[in-house]
């Protein structure tokens, strides 16, 4: 019996719950699946006056070239829509999870920093996503938590995320697109056999379609019931309370760890309830026997190939990205650096406790090298900036990434942390100058799906 043809009508239960927020966004690559889905919510507002406002959002990873391509026909759609689309432009530097990982983290990134408090982005993930994903997970040894597959919403940022076509299946997608002619672009990694997911969809499941047509649906319910189990173990074993370091790192308090099985549940529904996948079995168990073991001093270490978790001083702390800079820049008052590894750097105007900076200056953000030394302003002593850090308990990790302002071979600040004593710091100001602060936002904790 051929499948119901798809229709706008059919998202009216997830849509409606989600009528009163602030906004609409849609992720929207150009493919198939994110234009039918751009279609559907265009068609569902226009029948249901009073709809939140939708905003299409668009990521250039630069990863094919034809990117710039995608992103030019990703424009033409919406202003053939009359749509508003945010275009944004990203850098992805491989890491130890591979490219797509990498593109992914940035990807989401960007969709997290463009919702506002109570608004909504829509991603096209479909049933044969969700199918793929639990085969995947499950040939890669996944638990509970890992099995229930791709959530149909959860937290994101400020907002929320939802899947609206998650029991739609691809042939009904492709379906609705050849019916109203809708334009879209093909990415050959979908194509391709020699990556996991393009094996097991070219390869491997038109063989288990033969035997089993229904497979869709049974494999969609395992998932389901496999969530229902995650969420019972959740109640019973509720994840642990998120402690922070001093630079903001989320963390899990060791003593919460301390069992050996319940250690592990506990952790991994932390993980995930960051939307962090969940370690594998062997590494996890070493990583957590050690801190068992291990004196109050040692800093056992699991590195994971999407984040990386370590201990420090009776919390075990997710670790920023990998990444660390490399050399001084410069920077002007109110200008804003994006620094991989460190975060947001800006110098920015202040009522009091600032630098009295002038046009001709030429400020350079440094690294620490050893032998460097501050007094905090109202403080009397001049100490290394070493001894500080550690006063400050700020981890290990980022005592290396803390920007350092400086005048020539002047100190004036250290990170948000410290301005130091110097002809430029000011308590107030006189007659007609401007004050300036560093301030600075770290980059804390990737996020994935």
């Amino acid at each position: 019996m051929p499948e119901p043809r798809l229709e706008h009508t059919e998202l009216d239960r997830e849509l409606l719950a989600q009528a009163d927020a602030c906004g609409w966004y849609v992720g929207f690559s150009g493919g198939v699946d994110s234009s039918v889905l751009l279609h559907l919510l265009h068609r569902w507002r226009a029948a249901n006056p009073g709809a939140p406002p939708l905003t299409a959002i668009h990521v250039n990873h630069g990863m094919q070239d034809a990117a710039d391509d995608w992103q030019q026909h990703c424009e033409e759609v919406c202003k053939k829509l009359q749509l508003p689309l945010l275009c944004h432009r990203v850098s992805v530097d491989q890491g130890p999870a591979g490219a797509e990982a990498a593109a992914r983290e940035a990807r989401y990134r960007v969709f997290e920093d463009a919702l506002a408090p109570g608004a909504v982005l829509y991603l096209a993930h479909h049933l044969d996503d969700q199918v793929e994903t639990f085969f995947l997970r499950l040939l890669r040894g996944a638990g509970v938590q890992g099995l229930a597959a791709i959530p149909a919403s959860r937290p994101l940022g400020a907002g929320r995320l939802v899947r609206p076509l998650l029991q739609v299946t691809r042939s009904r997608l492709e379906e609705y697109a050849g019916r109203h002619s809708l334009r879209y672009v093909q990415d050959p990694s979908n194509g391709d056999p020699g990556l996991d997911r393009g094996f097991l969809r070219h390869e491997v499941l038109p063989l288990v379609s033969g035997r089993w047509p229904g497979y869709r649906r049974t494999v969609a319910r395992a998932s389901e019931h496999m969530a229902d189990a995650a969420r019972t173990l959740r109640a019973v074993l509720p994840s642990p309370d998120t402690c922070y370091s001093a630079m903001g790192d989320p963390g899990v308090a060791v003593t919460e760890l301390a069992v050996a099985d319940v250690g592990a549940v506990k952790l991994r529904g932390w993980l995930q309830s960051r939307g962090l996948p969940a370690p594998d079995r062997a590494p996890l168990e070493e990583f957590l026997r050690q801190l068992r073991e291990s004196g109050p001093e040692a800093r056992p270490r699991l590195q994971c190939s999407a984040f990386a978790l370590q201990c420090h001083r009776g919390c075990v702390y997710l670790l920023p990205e990998p990444s660390a800079p490399t050399g001084p820049v410069t920077l002007a008052p109110g200008e804003v650096l994006e620094l991989p590894g460190v975060g947001r750097v800006t110098l920015e105007p202040v009522a009091s406790r600032g630098l009295v900076l002038d046009e001709s200056d030429t400020l350079t953000l440094g690294w620490r090298q050893g032998g460097e030394r501050c007094q905090p302003a109202g403080s009397v002593r001049r100490r290394s900036l070493k001894q500080l850090l550690q006063e400050a308990d700020v981890p290990p990790w980022w005592r290396d990434r803390v920007p350092l302002l400086f005048l020539g071979d002047q100190l004036l600040a250290v990170g948000d942390l410290w301005l130091c004593h110097s002809d430029r710091y000011r308590q107030r100001p006189a007659g007609g100058e401007t004050l300036w602060c560093l301030r600075w936002e770290r980059n804390i904790g990737p996020a994935f799906d």
